[in-house]
């Protein structure tokens, strides 16, 4: 039965791939199917729809098995129109639903958050109901990819070319089917530095710096698997340098139908010598196009979501037309106080993208944004455009980005010489800008949606991730993890135990490893960040300015020492520079109102942060925050439970002239919970020695009260001269005292007194406990004591006591429940099964007893013990091996 209101059938198409799986209702199914959608999608080379697939297969799944509590099926289907994925589950006995106006539920609120996801994100979903199982589908559409397009562009003059080197390199790497250089010409050894014998081989990742950023394309590893691919990285040269390149990639066969890519690169700059044209010419779109558009003939014909290649262009365009030595062009942040610099040509690096400026800088209207301005000459009103102070310009023309009278942007030139530029220029600038502004609007806000999308499936993962684990140092390394390189080129993490406590460097990572000891020096060198509580990332200078000083002071060093090679130390101490070099910012860890640690975040030289990516920061630190704090309250947690635990066990065991002792604890979990089961042995007086197992109800701290309450109370009453049923039976007494805090009791108390023949008389009393077994010099073994009524139960407790002699070779083994309820499935271990162990131990030593002992429980079953258990060997030695 469908849901009625949704559709639940895909348009006609042809199935052309299929992939499909199978989840356990378990938490981590959620991750894992996850992970098969990216690949599939990726592995069919549909990166562009992987994000929402992404998101809404984890919702889906997550409804599947953590609320309806039943396995999942995920099926994805590739066609011709899109990609259809169907998730479902098998819950049995669910009642198909009776549509009475069509809700389906509040964001807020978890069940139903699936499908409003589905309703947002896909271009057409379904559910499909059965008595036995419930089917949810989605369509994802995939956008228009246009096939053997011819296209030309229109005659241009000459100065509106696109520049070039005169002598134009173009490198053609081969990339294998594993990601490794295979080929390598002689214009990318000119290009880039590197001999071909140097890095055939070398994965390209080594050498790429590639751009990570959520939502914005896609990895390189899926770039080079892709079929065709076209953008921007950098590459690292032989000197340390990085060049900005841009990129053809086409994936080929050879003739024994081995793939590997093709790899053709330019200089950034010279990208029009490789950049395809998005749209068809003018020739083949119909009479109506054939003349030529002055948006096209101003900039050419960026592809519509190219929002960074349309606004370098723009840029060059403009210096360009106005005969200018550079250009740049900043967009406006949502609020219209800031600008943020996006492209930029004949500027200094520092100059580059990200950075922000006012958009009002002065009272005039010249030191507004909003209006076109002309400044004749910068020496003479110093500050007036921010981002060409100390660059040389003199003169400067800027003109506004508007959309429907909203200031969207702002795009200047600027030139050396001053006087260059009139009001007729900014005119000519202004109907540039006129004719670009809806354009480039239309691809920041499709950048800014691929963004959020990403950002989405990237707080899902992380999330994920940080709820899989409780402890603290993973958690820290997590938290860097997910921010190098995604979000930042490094991370450090300071950590904040009380609130009289200075921050303290907990953790540090860089891309690259090799400058982590460096980066790490540098940041244990100067004073932490102030801790404050106000939310929101916040500029912090004192990496960079301690970076260069020590810069600056190696240099000064190696000028000053006797000539020579260049030390190690000076490479560190730039290396270490130009990797803070950049913008770097600190986000508060708040959890619980409390700051407890701060997330620093940086960039490498002149590098800067984008606004989105910085909230993207944040959204993160907040989880970050509780899942450190968190994984902080369970450290302490477990802490106080091993001191615990460890208290309520014996120090240490008496040495028993004549006796051989070994005792074997072990406690079930992960130490978050203090055990039931103890034992002791101690002395009682002169010649005499006293021993008790017990195990108490439950576990926890109700159980630790009553274990320490018996473990203490034993040995009091013992040392009093009181016999062991007189010991028990005021034991149950102050176990019932404790009245809703009391605990049942099993317990086994004997009192050993070694004889000079070489045995020893024991006298035990074994109050509801399993019974303790004697292993006898000829292989037999029996119980030796009778069961008797356990403790905390009755109030009139009458109790006896049994004698039982060992002579020497026998054994006495006392065990907890936990030993003999070991099971596998519908088998138990049981009293018959530890029998058969311990005849096995003839001749053995008390310590070879017990090991043999825990190795047969650990290997009846296959799962860790869910129990605690303790063993007791007490063993009377032969003459000869005393």
């Amino acid at each position: 039965m469908a849901e009625p209101g949704v559709e639940t059938r895909t348009r006609s198409s042809v199935i052309t791939a299929r992939a499909a799986a199978s989840f356990e209702p378990v938490g981590r199914s959620v991750a894992t199917a996850r992970a098969f959608v990216r690949d599939t999608l990726q592995g069919w080379g549909y990166a562009e729809v992987v994000d929402d697939a992404v998101v809404l297969t984890s919702e889906l799944v997550t409804n599947a098995v953590i609320h309806a509590g039943t396995a999942a099926d995920v099926l994805c289907l590739r066609a011709d129109d899109g990609i259809r994925i169907e998730v479902a589950d098998r819950y049995p006995e669910r009642e198909i639903p009776v549509q009475q106006g069509r809700s389906m539920g509040s964001p807020d609120r978890e069940n139903g958050r699936g499908l409003l996801l589905c309703a947002a994100l896909a271009s057409r979903w379904g559910v499909e109901y059965s008595p036995t199982r419930k089917h949810v589908w989605f369509h994802l559409d995939l956008p228009e990819r246009p096939v053997g397009t011819r296209s030309a562009g229109p005659v241009l003059p000459d100065p509106l070319l696109p520049l070039a080197e005169s002598r134009v390199r173009v490198a053609v790497v081969q990339i294998d089917r594993g990601g490794a250089i295979s080929a390598w010409n002689e214009d990318a050894e000119e290009l880039f530095g590197y001999g071909a014998d140097q890095v055939t081989g070398k994965p390209l990742g080594d050498l790429a710096a590639w751009p990570h950023t959520p939502g914005i394309g896609t990895g390189l590893a899926e770039a080079l698997r892709l079929s065709r691919w076209e953008g921007s990285y950098g590459i690292r040269c032989a000197d340390g340098r990085v060049i900005p390149v841009y990129a053809s990639h086409l994936r080929v066969r050879d003739a024994e139908g081995e793939p590997s890519t093709v790899c053709l690169l330019v200089r950034e700059y010279e990208r029009a010598v490789l950049q395809t044209p998005q749209r068809p010419a003018a020739s083949e779109a119909g009479p109506e196009s054939r003349t030529a558009d002055p948006f096209e003939v101003f900039i050419g014909s960026p592809a519509p979501d190219d929002l960074d290649g349309l606004l370098q262009r723009t840029v060059e365009r403009a210096r360009d037309m106005l005969d200018g030595d550079s250009a740049f062009l900043l967009l406006a942040t949502d609020d219209e106080t800031e600008l943020e610099v996006r492209a930029t040509t004949g500027l200094p690096s520092a100059r580059q993208r990200f950075a922000r400026v006012p958009v009002e800088t002065g009272a005039s209207r010249y030191g507004s944004a909003r209006m076109p301005a002309v400044h004749e000459d910068l020496a003479a009103v110093p500050g007036a455009v921010p981002l060409l102070e100390g660059t040389g310009m003199r003169s400067v023309v800027t003109v506004p980005l508007k959309v429907e009278g909203r200031l969207t942007g702002s795009l200047g030139v600027a030139a050396e010489g001053a006087n260059r530029y009139s009001n007729e220029e900014a005119l000519r600038l202004q109907f540039a800008a006129d004719r670009i502004a809806l354009a480039v609007e239309s691809a920041r806000l499709g950048e800014l949606e691929r963004l959020r999308r990403g950002s989405l499936s990237f707080l899902v993962e992380a999330s994920d991730l940080l709820a899989g684990t409780l402890d603290r140092d993973q958690t820290l390394a997590l938290m860097a993890q997910m921010t190098v390189p995604t979000l930042a080129t490094w991370c450090a993490v300071y950590t904040i135990a009380d609130p009289a406590s200075d921050p303290y460097l907990s953790f540090v990572l860089h891309e690259d490893e090799d400058l982590i000891d460096g980066l790490k020096a540098l940041l244990s060198s100067i004073s932490p960040p102030e801790p404050v509580t106000v939310p929101g990332a916040r500029i912090w200078s004192a990496p960079g300015d301690a970076a260069h000083r020590e810069a600056l002071g190696a240099s000064m060093r190696e000028l000053d020492g006797p000539a020579g090679p260049v030390s190690s130390g000076i490479h560190t101490a730039l290396a270490t520079a130009a990797a803070v070099g950049g913008e770097t910012v600190v986000l508060p860890l708040v959890a619980r109102n409390r700051v407890i640690g701060m997330l620093t975040l940086g960039k490498p030289t002149d590098d800067h942060f984008r606004q989105e990516i910085l909230e993207l920061a944040e959204d993160l630190s907040r989880r970050a925050a509780l899942a450190l704090d968190n994984a902080r309250l369970y450290s302490e947690r477990m802490a106080i439970s091993r001191s615990l635990q460890r208290s309520l066990l014996p120090p240490g065991l008496p040495e028993i002239p004549g006796v051989e002792v070994d005792v074997i604890y072990r406690a079930a979990g992960e130490g978050n919970e203090v055990g039931g089961d103890f034992y002791d042995l101690f002395p009682i007086r002169d010649g005499a020695y006293g021993f008790a197992i017990g195990d108490v109800c439950g576990t926890g701290p109700e159980a630790a009260a009553v274990t320490g309450l018996a473990r203490h109370a034993l040995r009091l009453l013992a040392r009093e001269g009181f016999g062991g049923p007189a010991v028990l039976e005021r034991l149950n007494a102050a176990i019932l005292d404790e009245g809703a805090r009391s605990r049942f009791l099993t317990l086994l108390y004997g009192e050993m007194r070694p004889q000079e023949d070489g045995s020893a008389v024991l006298k035990v009393v074994c109050a509801g406990h399993p019974l303790p077994l004697r292993l006898s010099q000829d292989g037999t073994v029996r119980p030796a004591a009778d069961p008797q009524p356990l403790l905390g139960v009755m109030e009139d407790l009458e109790l006896y006591e049994q004698t039982v002699t060992l002579d020497p070779g026998d054994v006495l083994l006392c065990v907890t429940d936990g030993v003999t309820e070991r099971r596998e499935g519908t088998r138990m271990l049981g009293d018959d099964g530890l029998t058969e162990v311990l005849r096995s131990c003839t001749g053995l030593t008390a310590g070879a007893v017990a090991s043999r002992v825990l190795r047969a429980v650990e290997r009846f079953a296959q799962e860790p013990a869910s129990d605690d258990m303790a063993i007791l060997a007490l063993r009377i030695p032969e003459p000869h091996n005393r």
